[in-house]
């Protein structure tokens, strides 16, 4: 419960090892909370367009918008469409972006167009749940990769790779659901390919390393 005083509590513990410990705790004092907010710290207005002059045309405009210097900046950054250029006015003052004038309070450029690089992580035993993948193989791509991964493993297996993915008895033992995430992991890896998606690297904890190799190529 509040009290006028800080609250206090012991806390002990005796290890089976011998070890003793004991521990005094008090509330600590609440962070005082100011009354003003801050003023005069700069409020950096982010724009962005399709064009060069689209950008200056959009500066030209902050020119009669009135309100305070923050929530121009709050509004700019959080409900305008982000597009290839782009700029930063450091001191709320448009004129220098959209009169095309160098000015150490605006930086200015243009976003990448090179598509970033994806790693594809392939995770360990321990990630399956009863009915996993059940709902994927109603994608073709994922089906025909995963009944690939079937014919691959039917001499080794005396189960069936589909109809284990709702046995939970069976995916508890350790000879299917290794086989059945490699499956899956290797599935789902074509899916991510046949949109586009390729990896520039792959990594696999545990038994997702053989996922891995297996769609690096290996």
């Amino acid at each position: 419960p509040e009290v006028d005083r800080p609250r206090r509590a012991a806390v002990s513990s005796f290890g089976v090892g011998g070890t003793n410990a004991h521990v005094v705790l008090e509330q600590v004092d609440p962070e005082p909370v100011g009354t003003t907010a801050p003023t005069g710290s700069p409020v950096p207005w982010v724009l962005s367009a399709r064009t060069t002059t689209a950008l200056r045309d959009q500066a030209a405009l902050l020119s009669s918008v009135d309100g305070s210097p923050a929530d121009v900046g709050l509004s700019l950054a959080t409900t305008r469409a982000a597009f290839e250029h782009r700029a930063v006015l450091l001191d709320g003052d448009p004129a220098p972006l959209a009169e095309n004038r160098p000015s150490p309070s605006v930086v200015r450029g243009v976003a990448g167009t090179d598509r970033p690089d994806v790693v594809f992580v392939f995770p360990g035993q321990g990630s399956q749940w009863v009915g996993m993948a059940v709902d994927l193989l109603e994608d073709p791509v994922f089906a025909g990769r995963f009944d690939e991964c079937a014919v691959a493993l039917s001499s080794f297996v005396d189960w069936d790779l589909r109809g284990v993915l709702g046995d939970e008895v069976a995916l508890a033992r350790v000879d299917v659901v290794q086989p059945v995430l490699w499956a899956v992991m290797v599935s789902l890896a074509a899916v991510w390919r046949h949109y586009g998606v390729e990896p520039a690297a792959v990594v696999g904890h545990s038994q997702g390393e053989i996922a891995a190799a297996c769609v690096a190529g290996a």
